[in-house]
């Protein structure tokens, strides 16, 4: 019975450790998406937890300095900007440009500025039809051409 009884307890140390391990993972990898102005509101207590911020790219902002990439975001409902800056491994996509709307995953700092370890952008629409453009005409799948 004794040798059953050590097998149970490292067991239990094996799953007690596995579900802390998980614990500790989903609580570090939880996220929550702010507007600007919302981020702007935090209290003091909140401003090092993880957040991701999504804005419009202020044209003619985006700054490269050496690893970093410096940029503004801007909200369109309160004309509220974000300083950001960008110091992630990883290199920017491709559609992240002037005017592209960006989210930043990052953290606020206390001097207002956020700290980004991750970017992604928008891809702009192909689909949409352009401004003053007719709508395409739809056609139905299942239905069978007109004899006439």
């Amino acid at each position: 019975m004794k040798k059953y009884g050590r097998f149970a307890l490292l067991i239990a140390v094996i799953l007690g450790i596995l579900g802390w391990l998980a614990a500790s993972g989903i609580n570090e990898s939880k996220t929550y998406y702010k507007t600007i102005s919302e981020l702007r509101s935090l209290p003091p207590s909140d401003m090092a937890k993880r957040v991701r911020v999504t804005g419009d790219v202020v044209p003619g902002s985006i700054q490269r300095a050496g690893t970093a990439v410096h940029f503004i975001i801007c909200e369109k409902q309160s004309s509220q900007k974000l300083q950001v800056i960008y110091t992630g491994k990883d290199p920017l996509p491709d559609t992240f440009r002037d005017s592209a709307q960006a989210m930043a995953d990052g953290r606020m700092q206390s001097d207002g500025t956020f700290h980004a370890n991750s970017i992604a952008a928008k891809c702009p629409s192909k689909y949409e039809a352009a401004p003053g453009a007719r709508p395409p005409v739809e056609k139905s799948i299942n239905s069978k051409p007109s004899t006439t």
